[in-house]
């Protein structure tokens, strides 16, 4: 593994200096009021529903996680734009991607606009969605680029490893790539609530990155001190965006049923009644709330329940990205034996076996 070292610490400052001017130039969100968003009838939970499509869609074509983010943003600003109808939501979200894709992946990976209508079962022509394409463009004066949160949390956690590379130490199986990947996840979920829209995304990015450095170490305050000269954040709103996406990444703990490791008939037993153990972090200042964070498979609703939509399962599992982001580090080992899980390997699945990235579970042993 190859952590940036300080010669790239000049290089991530002036990246930084480049995100924040991008975004102090042209970050807009929408504004919500009486449960929807101002001036139209597009209500929150439609909103939330249409960025978590967004997101499917995004990982169904297997983009980058910075296509999502630039799609969430250009969402977002055009409805800051423009008093959009419910009825064109699923067009404008389906277009937004389709401009993100164009953006940030390779002409080989972007499929056709037929392709992507049919497969992610929006209901509307390719026609229609070109020409939402070009009222998008105009609405935004073509300038859709824009630092997305997801340009943030890369670049923080960047900062991070290079001047602190030694807080993975302690966590198996865990590298700067597999834990940016795992940031990621909790990024996406949070930009989809609309509580969370009226803070910019350097201060959601770094707050993630502070949530996630208090699990790790006791002397998170110094670093976080750090970033927030660095990024210029206010520090009022910055706790109030700690405090609100501290309740919505509680959210991402998984269910009362876990998976228990036996060496001994090396198989795996579900206890649907078995809850995650506490385990006290002496190490933290805020021992009282100490969170959990792990990846996992939380479904997604589809907003527009289109009869013929084919809508994957929800696996944004982390290593999906790691693959991407592994890159950024120079990391060529572990990656080629198979994807690793968080919370180590599962096997492969073998054809016929079904869809889960688990084992098939076995009753619990008698006692």
């Amino acid at each position: 593994m190859k952590c940036p070292g300080p010669p790239e610490s000049s290089r991530l400052a002036f990246f930084l200096d480049n995100a924040l001017a991008r975004e102090a130039r042209i970050w807009k969100v929408p504004v919500f009021q009486n449960l929807a968003l101002k001036g139209t009838d597009i209500s929150l939970s439609c909103y939330k529903k249409a960025v978590l499509w967004i997101a499917e869609i995004s990982s169904q074509f297997k983009f980058h996680p910075e296509t999502f983010a630039l799609a969430t943003s250009i969402f977002n600003r055009l409805l800051a734009s423009v008093k959009a109808q419910l009825k064109y939501l699923q067009c404008i979200a389906i277009s937004c991607l389709v401009l993100a894709a164009k953006t940030n992946e390779e002409d080989e990976v972007i499929p056709s606009v037929k392709t992507l209508a049919v497969q992610s079962g929006c209901k509307r022509s390719p026609a229609e969605i070109l020409r939402m394409e070009r009222i998008i463009l105009d609405k935004l004066h073509w300038d859709l680029y824009t630092a997305t949160p997801m340009d943030f949390l890369n670049i923080f956690h960047a900062m991070v490893m290079s001047n602190w590379p030694h807080l993975l130490h302690g966590l198996p199986q865990m590298n700067p790539s597999r834990h940016v990947a795992f940031l990621t996840k909790q990024l996406q979920h949070c930009m989809a609530c609309h509580q969370l829209l009226q803070f910019k995304g350097s201060t959601l990015a770094l707050v993630i990155i502070t949530l996630e450095l208090e699990r790790l170490t006791p002397d998170w305050f110094p670093v976080i001190t750090d970033l927030l000269k660095k990024a210029q954040v206010n520090s009022a709103e910055f706790i109030h965006c700690k405090e609100l996406v501290d309740q919505e990444l509680m959210r991402l703990q998984p269910s009362n049923a876990v998976y228990i490791f036996c060496p001994i008939s090396q198989a795996i037993q579900g206890h649907p009644k078995a809850r995650l153990p506490y385990h006290d972090h002496s190490g933290l200042k805020n021992s009282h709330q100490v969170r959990l964070r792990v990846a996992v498979n939380q479904p997604v609703l589809a907003p527009f329940t289109p009869t013929t939509a084919q809508i994957p399962d929800d696996r944004m599992e982390t290593d999906e990205y790691y693959d991407g982001f592994r890159h950024l580090y120079s990391e060529d080992g572990g990656a080629s034996g198979g994807r690793v899980t968080m919370g180590g390997s599962c096997p492969q699945l073998r054809p016929g076996e079904g869809s889960s990235p688990c084992p098939p579970l076995q009753a619990p042993g008698r006692d």
